[in-house]
């Protein structure tokens, strides 16, 4: 991701994914994608950033609702990668729920 999510006027909430990574493979890249995929189909669902350096990765997953977080937490192929994350490609991570109260900012050129 190389962009700032555009969100709606708050409140909102943000899901922060902090992972400490172990061993990738292709699986993992597929799974990745596919997560993000599913996550812009699910209800509530209103953006993402995500950032990696060496074995830290920081996903910022942006939804109008706790009742949308929850639902897509228990989406089956999300439970899916969920298992398949703490087995194989994660040594550990930190999941962050915050309510988004202010949000602003700027862009060359507009």
């Amino acid at each position: 991701m190389s962009e700032i999510a555009s969100t709606p006027e708050p409140p909102y909430y943000a899901v922060i994914f902090t992972s400490l990574r172990g061993a990738l493979d292709a699986e993992y890249e597929h799974t990745a994608l596919r997560m993000l995929e599913l996550a812009e189909q699910q209800p509530g669902y209103l953006g993402i950033e995500s950032v990696e350096e060496a074995s830290l990765g920081i996903t910022v997953s942006y939804w109008q609702s706790l009742e949308a977080i929850a639902a897509w937490k228990q989406q089956v192929e999300h439970l899916e990668a969920q298992r398949l994350g703490r087995e194989r490609w994660y040594q550990g991570y930190a999941i962050r729920i915050a309510r988004v109260e202010r949000n602003y900012g700027f862009t060359h050129g507009s």
